[in-house]
């Protein structure tokens, strides 16, 4: 039975450039016949590992619009967010504030968790912001939120669990005005739409490898320049004393030449990340459009193409579970996942889509990526009605 993968928000695949780069460098494929060296040493192997990663950052800044020296590696987005929260916590503790963290509800549980637990270890606090019916937070209140002792304002590019994409210049904008640091989770947008660090003018964002086709465990943070926080691991001086431990050199070759294959132009002179968006959005247009015509269903958050993320689908299913949707998708050969988290690792429903108003505990997220075929997309529509009316008959 043929494969039809819908689930690149969670992780997309390996990207065969990633892997020749991560193969080569771990076979001696580079020219080389060593798989050894520590990028900190000064010998010959350590200063050749120290090139290759240098050329990794040097690759993901390019992609992003950053300076080499303002990329942190990381081992995800997770660590990425929780290195920039607990930074911004432990400089406003430094300030001789009680750290205040403002956030949306719709935000990632990372963002959520690490703000809640490192702002209330120093006596600080969490204001929650909400959003509309389409998960889109509203600047203002955003500003009413912000307070003299606020360390940190989060706001994402776009969400995870429906495609909505946030008013990010506005929030950083008004971050800026009032001299609080901002945060931008954008792990479901690099790699997925042009991104520019610099200009955007936020503190700090963060990225992850796997969700635009790079080798699991990579995941970056940017930092601006001339902003020192306090590192959340500690016990070293890599990645220039901002992230201890050495760094996990095959898989950050393999996030380099995953972010470097997204700039190679066309006879068009159209890069490989501007064709993909096209492609991606061709593919979630034709999905919103077939959905919605669907009796039981309902998309979720913004249907609009300039305010969505090119990549992804939500919608809630009258009547079914979601993990009987799910595993019927499965057993067709179709991997696909639930914005609702009862359907993943806990046991509670979405917050997101709680937040939103929406049914909490019907959801179906679908998510294309850099390899999706009309075939795929053709999969899902095929059978998602013959799955629902199924699962609605034996309800």
């Amino acid at each position: 039975m043929a494969r039809h993968y819908l689930d690149h928000a969670s992780t997309s695949t390996l990207r065969p450039p990633a892997r020749d780069a991560m193969v080569a460098w771990l076979t001696g494929g580079d020219g080389h016949d060593l798989v050894a060296g520590d990028p900190s040493r000064i010998h010959v192997e350590g200063m050749r590992a120290r090139a290759a990663l240098e050329e990794a950052r040097d690759q993901l800044a390019a992609l992003v619009g950053a300076r080499s020296r303002e990329v942190v590696f990381t081992s995800g987005a997770t660590e990425a967010i929780a290195t920039a929260v607990w930074g911004a916590v432990r400089r406003a503790v430094e300030l001789g504030h009680e750290p205040h963290v403002v956030l949306a509800a719709v935000e990632h549980s990372a963002v959520r968790q690490s703000s809640t637990a490192f702002a209330e270890a120093f006596g600080g606090s969490v204001s929650i912001v909400g959003v509309d019916r389409l998960g889109r937070i509203d600047v203002d209140e955003v500003a009413e939120a912000v307070r003299p002792d606020t360390a940190l304002v989060h706001v994402q590019w776009g969400n995870h669990e429906v495609p909505t994409l946030q008013p990010v210049d506005a929030v950083v904008g008004l971050a800026n005005e009032r001299g609080v640091l901002v945060h931008v989770d954008a792990a479901q947008a690099a790699g997925r739409v042009p991104l520019d660090f610099g200009a955007v003018g936020a503190d700090l964002l963060s990225l992850s490898g796997p969700k635009f086709g790079a080798p699991p465990g990579t995941g970056a943070l940017l930092v601006r320049r001339g902003l020192r926080l306090t590192p959340l691991l500690t016990g070293g001086d890599q990645e220039r004393a901002r992230r201890a431990g050495l760094e996990n050199l095959p898989a950050l070759v393999g996030l380099g030449a995953a972010a470097e294959a997204l700039l190679i132009t066309d006879a068009e002179g159209e890069t490989a990340l501007t064709v993909e968006e096209r492609s991606s959005r061709a593919h979630t247009d034709r999905l919103l459009a077939a959905l919605a015509r669907t009796d039981g269903i309902e998309v979720l958050g913004e249907p609009g193409a300039t305010g969505r993320l090119p990549h992804l689908v939500c919608v809630s299913v009258d009547g079914v579970e979601p993990q009987g949707v799910l595993l019927g998708l499965d057993q067709a050969g179709i991997a696909a996942h639930s914005g609702s988290a009862c359907a993943s690792e806990s046991l509670e429903p979405s917050p997101v889509l709680e937040a939103m108003g929406a049914d909490a505990h019907r959801s179906l997220r679908i998510s294309v990526g850099w390899d999706t075929t009309d075939a795929d997309v053709d999969a899902l529509l095929d059978t998602l009605p013959v799955v629902v009316e199924r699962l609605r008959a034996l309800a």
